[in-house]
């Protein structure tokens, strides 16, 4: 396990889990993203899931940095989902239209596991 600023970034055989247990700071969520990016090539990392169902807010800076950090990983060989949207957030999002296009979303981390691995096909 891996500390990034506030943030732990666990592994789970080639993914790697990131726990977002509170709203970070814009300079804490860029931190976050290098740390990613560095341990997708470090660890060999197939997938990335990045778990926000600790949040009661997803502001525009954090989505527009999610989805950046989405094309950072994929373009590094890797996948990322976003897992754990509580509803209120996600609709909060659609009325401030902020989107998490061409961005992989799953309700949970077990099926957000199951997206990267191919373990639910």
């Amino acid at each position: 396990m891996k500390v990034a600023g506030r943030v732990a970034i666990l592994r789970q055989g080639r993914v790697l889990i990131a726990s977002l247990q509170e709203a970070l700071g814009d300079s804490d969520i860029l931190g976050l993203q290098s740390d990613i990016l560095r341990d997708v090539i470090r660890h060999r990392a197939t997938g990335v899931i990045v778990d926000v169902s600790a949040l009661d807010v997803l502001d525009s800076f954090g989505t527009r940095t999610l989805a950046d950090m989405a094309a950072a990983v994929q373009l590094r060989g890797a996948r990322l989902a976003i897992v754990g949207i509580q509803p209120d957030v996600a609709f909060s999002m659609v009325l401030m239209g902020l989107t998490l296009t061409g961005v992989a979303t799953a309700r949970d981390l077990e099926t957000g596991l199951a997206l990267l691995t191919g373990a639910g096909e």
